[in-house]
């Protein structure tokens, strides 16, 4: 294995948790290069539901250490949290989960902004989850961000978080109307934050660095899709950071020659949450039909996602802007109860056929999508665990998908559990 980056392909929501579980089997360490708590990676071990935020998926594996790197934002109250529910089921996390110094924490007054922010925009919010991820990436990058390493020293600390909590509060107060945030108790939280963070505070560049000397397995996740990316996602309908596979350089401290192979992971068919372009949403009842079939409620949120055909000029963007190696494809299974199954080939704007993703925002929304008509398969596939045994139409559907987007298919989900899965390499 050495380093493989997985990534999200479309606008998350594609089933990355379930394949990063499944090649933590081969890996020494899983880490985890952006995003904060408004990921939702979800694993079935044997039926039992696993839903984590900000722990990587290969914490479920005993002798895997997970690290968070420093593009990450932590959120302690949710990580503690999620560390006490992994160890009320028998998962240690004590010594097997590092933090980067570098990362920066989501703070209370940054929840707050993001709440008072998304209620003003009323129809024209983004849809955030509310957890406070952009605010925290804008301090980070305004130079006012509190860092992990900060929660070291806590007289510096008080003193940058009463100085944020100033400015904050004149912005609420007079911009958003919204109840002050009292600098003092947040002081007294994060003193006990510091006490249980530190056993999990680490280098870890140059931990990751060691381990890429040592010649580990190492396996890298991003959180989000690449449609959501800050800077190739359907702006500004995005996250706050970059899960495209050129971020993982960035946000872990490794440099980018380091990394040998990027799998994009494809849901079968298509899923946004939140607001923005979706060329290939159906309406009803199909998009109540996929929400059924395919279980399509957000992890984190609880939201019904939007529902769609396949898109393959997503995936052919996706796959340039990532570099990606192969395709683990994911969801096959709901598609098994339709007659027909439509796959978009391009867009249609006005009198032009666009075959690649639009940078404009308004052809984003507005483009009709171009479908071409596959014929489905009536039969249950979620049993099935060699490509040979597959239904003849579904193989000519993930054909299809490879011929078009020029990506070999390495592995296929029939199922939500860990051995509903076809390997093909």
């Amino acid at each position: 294995m050495a380093v493989r980056v997985v990534i999200g392909s479309q606008w998350g929501d594609e089933g990355k948790g379930k394949v990063v579980d499944l090649l933590s089997y081969e890996a020494d360490i899983v880490a985890r290069y952006q995003g904060g708590p408004n990921a939702g990676h979800t694993v079935v071990i044997e039926g039992e539901q696993t839903i984590l935020h900000q722990i990587p998926s290969g914490i479920m594996h005993p002798d895997v250490v997970c690290c968070l790197g420093n593009g990450c934002v932590i959120s302690p109250p949710g990580l503690f949290e999620e560390i006490r529910s992994l160890e009320e089921r028998g998962i240690i996390v004590d010594d097997r989960l590092l933090i980067s110094e570098h990362a920066h924490v989501i703070m209370p007054y940054h929840r707050a902004v993001d709440d008072a922010s998304e209620k003003a925009a009323g129809k024209e919010k983004i849809g955030t989850t509310g957890k406070g991820i952009g605010p925290a990436y804008c301090d980070k990058y305004n130079r006012s961000g509190i860092r992990v390493v900060d929660l070291k020293n806590i007289e510096r600390l008080s003193a940058q978080i009463k100085k944020n909590v100033r400015d904050k509060n004149r912005f609420l107060t007079k911009y958003y109307n919204a109840d002050r945030l009292d600098a003092d108790r947040i002081i007294t939280e994060f003193q006990d934050i510091q006490k249980k963070l530190e056993p999990y505070i680490s280098n870890v560049s140059l931990y990751l660095d060691n381990a890429i000397r040592e010649r580990k397995n190492i396996l890298i996740e991003g959180a989000q899709g690449t449609l959501l990316d800050i800077d190739h996602g359907t702006y500004p309908y995005v996250t706050s950071s970059n899960p495209t596979s050129g971020a993982a350089s960035t946000g872990l401290g490794i440099g980018p020659g380091k990394i040998e192979h990027v799998l994009g992971v494809l849901k079968a068919y298509t899923t946004r949450v939140g607001n923005g372009p979706f060329p290939t949403e159906v309406g009803e009842p199909l998009q109540s039909e996929f929400r059924k079939l395919g279980g399509e409620f957000g992890a984190t949120t609880g939201r019904a996602r939007r529902c769609g055909w396949f898109d393959l000029v997503i995936a052919r963007y996706s796959a340039r802007i990532s570099g990606i190696n192969h395709w683990a494809v994911t969801k096959l299974d709901v598609l098994s109860s339709f007659k027909e199954i439509q796959v978009c080939t391009a867009y249609k704007y006005g009198k032009d056929v666009i075959e690649e993703f639009p940078s404009e925002p308004w052809i984003q929304e507005e483009a009709v999508p171009v479908y071409q008509t596959l014929q489905g398969w009536d039969e249950d596939i979620s049993r099935v665990r060699s490509y040979g045994e597959l239904p003849i139409k579904c193989r000519e559907y993930l054909d299809y998908i490879q011929n078009e987007t020029g990506v070999s298919i390495a592995s296929v989900s029939v199922g939500a559990d860990r051995e509903a899965t076809i390997s093909f390499r």
